[in-house]
Protein backbone atom coordinates (compact mmCIF):
# COMPACT_ATOMS: atom_id res chain seq x y z
CA UNK A 1 0.00 0.00 0.00
CA UNK A 2 2.80 2.44 0.92
CA UNK A 3 4.27 2.31 -2.60
CA UNK A 4 1.44 4.47 -3.94
CA UNK A 5 1.20 6.88 -1.00
CA UNK A 6 1.70 10.41 -2.27
CA UNK A 7 2.56 9.28 -5.81
CA UNK A 8 0.98 10.87 -8.86
CA UNK A 9 0.07 8.25 -11.46
CA UNK A 10 -0.75 8.72 -15.14
CA UNK A 11 -2.62 5.86 -16.83
CA UNK A 12 -2.82 6.22 -20.60
CA UNK A 13 -5.72 4.22 -21.96
CA UNK A 14 -7.31 4.44 -18.53
CA UNK A 15 -10.75 4.88 -20.08
CA UNK A 16 -10.40 1.65 -22.07
CA UNK A 17 -11.23 -1.96 -21.28
CA UNK A 18 -8.11 -2.91 -19.33
CA UNK A 19 -7.63 0.63 -18.07
CA UNK A 20 -10.86 0.69 -16.09
CA UNK A 21 -9.80 -2.38 -14.13
CA UNK A 22 -6.28 -1.01 -13.58
CA UNK A 23 -7.83 2.16 -12.10
CA UNK A 24 -9.94 0.03 -9.75
CA UNK A 25 -6.89 -1.99 -8.69
CA UNK A 26 -4.85 1.18 -8.10
CA UNK A 27 -7.64 2.56 -5.91
CA UNK A 28 -7.74 -0.68 -3.91
CA UNK A 29 -4.01 -0.45 -3.33
CA UNK A 30 -4.04 3.14 -2.12
CA UNK A 31 -3.32 5.30 -5.18
CA UNK A 32 -5.23 8.55 -4.75
CA UNK A 33 -3.74 10.86 -7.42
CA UNK A 34 -4.48 9.22 -10.77
CA UNK A 35 -4.63 11.14 -14.06
CA UNK A 36 -6.32 9.63 -17.13
CA UNK A 37 -5.61 11.48 -20.40
CA UNK A 38 -8.42 11.23 -22.94
CA UNK A 39 -7.79 10.85 -26.65
CA UNK A 40 -9.93 13.88 -27.49
CA UNK A 41 -7.64 16.11 -25.42
CA UNK A 42 -4.26 14.46 -25.93
CA UNK A 43 -3.27 12.78 -29.19
CA UNK A 44 -0.29 10.89 -27.81
CA UNK A 45 1.22 10.29 -31.25
CA UNK A 46 2.15 14.00 -31.28
CA UNK A 47 5.12 15.15 -29.20
CA UNK A 48 3.58 18.47 -28.15
CA UNK A 49 0.52 16.70 -26.75
CA UNK A 50 2.69 14.25 -24.80
CA UNK A 51 4.67 17.15 -23.32
CA UNK A 52 1.45 18.94 -22.38
CA UNK A 53 -0.04 15.79 -20.86
CA UNK A 54 3.03 15.20 -18.69
CA UNK A 55 3.05 18.85 -17.66
CA UNK A 56 -0.61 18.65 -16.67
CA UNK A 57 -0.27 15.38 -14.73
CA UNK A 58 3.32 15.64 -13.35
CA UNK A 59 3.42 11.87 -12.78
CA UNK A 60 5.80 9.87 -10.65
CA UNK A 61 4.59 6.71 -12.39
CA UNK A 62 3.31 6.28 -15.97
CA UNK A 63 1.36 3.14 -16.85
CA UNK A 64 1.07 3.09 -20.64
CA UNK A 65 -1.95 1.03 -21.67
CA UNK A 66 -3.14 3.12 -24.62
CA UNK A 67 -3.05 1.24 -27.91
CA UNK A 68 -4.80 1.01 -31.24
CA UNK A 69 -5.92 -2.63 -31.30
CA UNK A 70 -8.26 -5.11 -32.95
CA UNK A 71 -8.70 -8.69 -34.07
CA UNK A 72 -7.24 -10.32 -37.19
CA UNK A 73 -9.57 -8.47 -39.56
CA UNK A 74 -8.81 -5.05 -38.07
CA UNK A 75 -5.06 -5.74 -38.16
CA UNK A 76 -5.23 -6.80 -41.81
CA UNK A 77 -7.27 -3.74 -42.78
CA UNK A 78 -5.14 -1.18 -40.91
CA UNK A 79 -1.50 -2.35 -40.81
CA UNK A 80 -0.01 1.07 -41.48
CA UNK A 81 -2.08 3.06 -39.02
CA UNK A 82 -1.73 0.36 -36.35
CA UNK A 83 2.06 0.45 -36.75
CA UNK A 84 2.39 4.23 -36.82
CA UNK A 85 0.06 5.10 -33.97
CA UNK A 86 1.33 2.42 -31.58
CA UNK A 87 5.00 3.07 -32.37
CA UNK A 88 4.73 6.84 -32.07
CA UNK A 89 2.82 6.74 -28.78
CA UNK A 90 5.47 4.54 -27.22
CA UNK A 91 8.49 6.43 -28.57
CA UNK A 92 7.21 9.88 -27.63
CA UNK A 93 5.91 8.84 -24.19
CA UNK A 94 9.10 7.11 -23.12
CA UNK A 95 11.37 9.92 -24.35
CA UNK A 96 9.31 12.71 -22.80
CA UNK A 97 8.83 10.75 -19.57
CA UNK A 98 12.61 10.45 -19.32
CA UNK A 99 13.03 14.17 -19.87
CA UNK A 100 10.29 14.94 -17.33
CA UNK A 101 11.97 12.82 -14.63
CA UNK A 102 9.25 10.16 -14.37
CA UNK A 103 10.39 7.65 -11.75
CA UNK A 104 8.74 4.51 -13.15
CA UNK A 105 7.40 3.69 -16.61
CA UNK A 106 5.27 0.58 -17.13
CA UNK A 107 4.97 -0.32 -20.83
CA UNK A 108 2.37 -2.83 -21.99
CA UNK A 109 3.40 -4.85 -25.01
CA UNK A 110 1.49 -7.61 -26.75
CA UNK A 111 1.68 -11.33 -27.29
CA UNK A 112 1.60 -10.51 -31.03
CA UNK A 113 5.28 -9.53 -30.66
CA UNK A 114 6.33 -13.19 -30.46
CA UNK A 115 7.64 -15.00 -33.56
CA UNK A 116 5.00 -16.88 -35.54
CA UNK A 117 6.58 -20.24 -34.75
CA UNK A 118 8.02 -19.52 -31.31
CA UNK A 119 8.48 -22.71 -29.25
CA UNK A 120 5.61 -23.56 -26.91
CA UNK A 121 5.36 -22.31 -24.22
CA UNK A 122 6.46 -18.80 -25.27
CA UNK A 123 9.49 -17.81 -23.21
CA UNK A 124 10.63 -14.22 -23.04
CA UNK A 125 14.10 -15.14 -24.31
CA UNK A 126 12.51 -16.34 -27.59
CA UNK A 127 11.10 -12.91 -28.50
CA UNK A 128 13.79 -12.33 -31.12
CA UNK A 129 14.04 -15.78 -32.73
CA UNK A 130 11.79 -15.01 -35.72
CA UNK A 131 9.24 -12.73 -37.39
CA UNK A 132 5.73 -12.33 -35.90
CA UNK A 133 2.61 -13.82 -37.49
CA UNK A 134 2.01 -11.77 -40.64
CA UNK A 135 -1.57 -10.62 -39.99
CA UNK A 136 -0.58 -8.69 -36.84
CA UNK A 137 3.18 -8.18 -37.30
CA UNK A 138 3.03 -4.37 -37.76
CA UNK A 139 1.13 -3.97 -34.48
CA UNK A 140 3.31 -6.49 -32.64
CA UNK A 141 6.58 -4.95 -33.83
CA UNK A 142 5.44 -1.41 -33.02
CA UNK A 143 4.72 -2.41 -29.43
CA UNK A 144 7.95 -4.44 -29.24
CA UNK A 145 9.98 -1.29 -29.92
CA UNK A 146 9.05 -0.09 -26.43
CA UNK A 147 11.06 -3.00 -25.04
CA UNK A 148 14.09 -1.94 -27.07
CA UNK A 149 13.63 1.68 -26.00
CA UNK A 150 13.18 0.88 -22.31
CA UNK A 151 16.27 -1.33 -22.29
CA UNK A 152 18.35 1.23 -24.18
CA UNK A 153 17.21 4.05 -21.89
CA UNK A 154 17.92 1.96 -18.80
CA UNK A 155 21.45 1.33 -20.08
CA UNK A 156 22.21 4.91 -21.10
CA UNK A 157 20.10 7.04 -18.74
CA UNK A 158 19.19 4.76 -15.82
CA UNK A 159 15.52 5.11 -16.80
CA UNK A 160 13.30 2.67 -14.88
CA UNK A 161 11.08 1.37 -17.67
CA UNK A 162 9.63 -2.14 -17.49
CA UNK A 163 7.96 -4.09 -20.29
CA UNK A 164 5.05 -6.51 -19.76
CA UNK A 165 3.59 -8.91 -22.33
CA UNK A 166 -0.06 -9.69 -21.59
CA UNK A 167 -1.70 -12.59 -23.38
CA UNK A 168 -5.20 -12.23 -24.91
CA UNK A 169 -7.49 -10.55 -22.37
CA UNK A 170 -11.22 -11.02 -21.87
CA UNK A 171 -13.93 -10.12 -19.38
CA UNK A 172 -16.86 -7.80 -18.65
CA UNK A 173 -16.77 -4.38 -20.36
CA UNK A 174 -14.70 -5.73 -23.26
CA UNK A 175 -15.04 -4.31 -26.78
CA UNK A 176 -18.01 -6.07 -28.41
CA UNK A 177 -17.86 -4.13 -31.71
CA UNK A 178 -17.74 -6.85 -34.37
CA UNK A 179 -15.50 -4.72 -36.61
CA UNK A 180 -12.70 -4.45 -34.05
CA UNK A 181 -13.32 -6.92 -31.22
CA UNK A 182 -11.16 -9.88 -30.28
CA UNK A 183 -12.22 -13.49 -30.45
CA UNK A 184 -14.13 -14.02 -27.18
CA UNK A 185 -16.45 -10.99 -27.32
CA UNK A 186 -16.94 -11.54 -31.06
CA UNK A 187 -17.98 -15.16 -30.50
CA UNK A 188 -20.27 -14.27 -27.60
CA UNK A 189 -22.03 -11.57 -29.61
CA UNK A 190 -22.35 -13.69 -32.76
CA UNK A 191 -23.68 -16.72 -30.91
CA UNK A 192 -26.24 -14.82 -28.88
CA UNK A 193 -27.48 -13.07 -32.03
CA UNK A 194 -27.67 -16.41 -33.85
CA UNK A 195 -29.40 -18.04 -30.87
CA UNK A 196 -32.08 -15.35 -30.81
CA UNK A 197 -32.56 -15.31 -34.61
CA UNK A 198 -32.24 -19.11 -34.97
CA UNK A 199 -29.40 -18.64 -37.47
CA UNK A 200 -26.07 -20.36 -38.13
CA UNK A 201 -22.79 -19.02 -36.74
CA UNK A 202 -19.87 -18.61 -39.15
CA UNK A 203 -16.38 -18.30 -37.64
CA UNK A 204 -12.99 -17.57 -39.23
CA UNK A 205 -10.39 -20.26 -39.87
CA UNK A 206 -10.67 -23.97 -39.15
CA UNK A 207 -10.68 -23.85 -35.33
CA UNK A 208 -7.32 -25.56 -34.94
CA UNK A 209 -5.32 -22.57 -33.69
CA UNK A 210 -4.84 -22.34 -29.93
CA UNK A 211 -4.96 -19.33 -27.67
CA UNK A 212 -4.32 -18.52 -24.04
CA UNK A 213 -6.59 -16.08 -22.23
CA UNK A 214 -6.19 -14.00 -19.08
CA UNK A 215 -9.15 -12.54 -17.20
CA UNK A 216 -8.93 -8.75 -17.24
CA UNK A 217 -9.02 -8.32 -13.45
CA UNK A 218 -6.11 -10.74 -13.11
CA UNK A 219 -4.14 -8.71 -15.67
CA UNK A 220 -4.86 -5.45 -13.85
CA UNK A 221 -3.57 -6.98 -10.63
CA UNK A 222 -0.42 -8.19 -12.41
CA UNK A 223 0.31 -4.73 -13.81
CA UNK A 224 0.00 -3.04 -10.44
CA UNK A 225 2.12 -5.73 -8.76
CA UNK A 226 4.81 -5.25 -11.41
CA UNK A 227 4.77 -1.48 -10.94
CA UNK A 228 5.30 -1.98 -7.21
CA UNK A 229 7.86 -4.79 -7.20
CA UNK A 230 9.65 -5.14 -10.54
CA UNK A 231 12.53 -2.94 -11.73
CA UNK A 232 14.32 -5.18 -14.23
CA UNK A 233 15.27 -4.86 -17.89
CA UNK A 234 13.87 -8.24 -18.92
CA UNK A 235 10.40 -8.46 -20.50
CA UNK A 236 7.80 -10.39 -18.48
CA UNK A 237 4.86 -12.47 -19.74
CA UNK A 238 1.47 -11.99 -18.12
CA UNK A 239 -0.76 -15.00 -18.63
CA UNK A 240 -2.44 -18.05 -17.16
CA UNK A 241 -0.10 -20.71 -18.56
CA UNK A 242 -2.54 -22.89 -20.56
CA UNK A 243 -4.04 -23.01 -24.08
CA UNK A 244 -7.38 -23.88 -25.67
CA UNK A 245 -8.20 -24.47 -29.33
CA UNK A 246 -10.51 -21.99 -31.04
CA UNK A 247 -12.86 -24.91 -31.80
CA UNK A 248 -13.07 -25.86 -28.11
CA UNK A 249 -13.48 -22.20 -27.20
CA UNK A 250 -16.43 -21.90 -29.60
CA UNK A 251 -18.09 -24.95 -28.07
CA UNK A 252 -17.56 -23.60 -24.55
CA UNK A 253 -19.08 -20.24 -25.42
CA UNK A 254 -21.98 -21.94 -27.22
CA UNK A 255 -22.70 -23.85 -24.03
CA UNK A 256 -22.65 -20.69 -21.89
CA UNK A 257 -24.92 -18.67 -24.21
CA UNK A 258 -27.29 -21.55 -24.94
CA UNK A 259 -26.55 -21.68 -28.68
CA UNK A 260 -27.43 -25.12 -30.06
CA UNK A 261 -27.14 -24.45 -33.79
CA UNK A 262 -24.39 -25.34 -36.24
CA UNK A 263 -20.95 -23.71 -36.15
CA UNK A 264 -19.56 -23.28 -39.67
CA UNK A 265 -15.81 -22.69 -40.14
CA UNK A 266 -14.84 -20.37 -43.00
CA UNK A 267 -11.48 -21.83 -44.00
CA UNK A 268 -10.91 -19.08 -46.59
CA UNK A 269 -10.16 -16.82 -43.62
CA UNK A 270 -6.85 -16.95 -41.70
CA UNK A 271 -6.32 -18.74 -38.40
CA UNK A 272 -3.73 -16.24 -37.18
CA UNK A 273 -0.80 -17.53 -35.15
CA UNK A 274 -0.92 -21.36 -34.93
CA UNK A 275 -0.46 -21.63 -31.14
CA UNK A 276 -0.19 -19.36 -28.12
CA UNK A 277 0.75 -20.50 -24.66
CA UNK A 278 3.03 -18.62 -22.28
CA UNK A 279 5.71 -19.55 -19.83
CA UNK A 280 4.53 -17.49 -16.86
CA UNK A 281 7.32 -18.32 -14.42
CA UNK A 282 8.99 -14.89 -14.54
CA UNK A 283 5.87 -13.08 -13.34
CA UNK A 284 5.52 -15.56 -10.50
CA UNK A 285 9.19 -15.34 -9.52
CA UNK A 286 9.73 -11.60 -10.03
CA UNK A 287 6.59 -10.14 -8.47
CA UNK A 288 4.42 -12.99 -7.21
CA UNK A 289 1.70 -12.96 -9.86
CA UNK A 290 -0.45 -15.98 -10.66
CA UNK A 291 -3.81 -15.97 -12.46
CA UNK A 292 -6.74 -16.68 -10.14
CA UNK A 293 -10.03 -16.57 -12.08
CA UNK A 294 -10.94 -19.98 -13.64
CA UNK A 295 -11.62 -19.73 -17.37
CA UNK A 296 -15.11 -21.21 -17.19
CA UNK A 297 -16.07 -18.70 -14.49
CA UNK A 298 -14.56 -15.83 -16.47
CA UNK A 299 -16.54 -16.75 -19.57
CA UNK A 300 -19.72 -16.98 -17.51
CA UNK A 301 -19.14 -13.48 -16.09
CA UNK A 302 -18.40 -12.07 -19.56
CA UNK A 303 -21.52 -13.61 -21.11
CA UNK A 304 -23.65 -12.30 -18.23
CA UNK A 305 -22.26 -8.78 -18.73
CA UNK A 306 -23.06 -8.81 -22.46
CA UNK A 307 -26.57 -10.15 -21.89
CA UNK A 308 -27.20 -7.30 -19.42
CA UNK A 309 -25.63 -4.55 -21.58
CA UNK A 310 -26.17 -5.46 -25.23
CA UNK A 311 -29.37 -3.44 -25.69
CA UNK A 312 -28.30 -0.14 -27.28
CA UNK A 313 -24.60 -1.06 -27.06
CA UNK A 314 -23.64 0.20 -30.53
CA UNK A 315 -25.32 3.56 -29.95
CA UNK A 316 -23.50 3.99 -26.62
CA UNK A 317 -20.13 2.94 -28.05
CA UNK A 318 -19.63 4.56 -31.46
CA UNK A 319 -15.87 4.14 -30.97
CA UNK A 320 -13.96 2.03 -28.51
CA UNK A 321 -11.16 2.93 -26.12
CA UNK A 322 -10.03 6.28 -24.76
Amino acid sequence: MSFWAGKRVCVTGGAGFLGGFVLEELARRGAEQVFVPRRAEYDLTQRENVVRMLSDSRPDVVIHLAAVVGGIGANMANPGSFFYQNAMMGIELIEESRLAGVGKFVALGTICAYPKFAPIPFREEDLWTGYPEETNAPYGLAKKMMLVQCQAYRQEYGFDGIFLLPVNLYGPRDNFDLESSHVIPAMIRKMIAARDARETVVLWGDGSATREFLYVEDCARAIVLAAEHYDGAEPVNLGAGWEISIKDLAELIAKHVGYEGEIVWDTTKPNGQPRRKLDVSRARNYFGFEAEVPFDEGIERTVAWWEANREGYDARNPSQGS
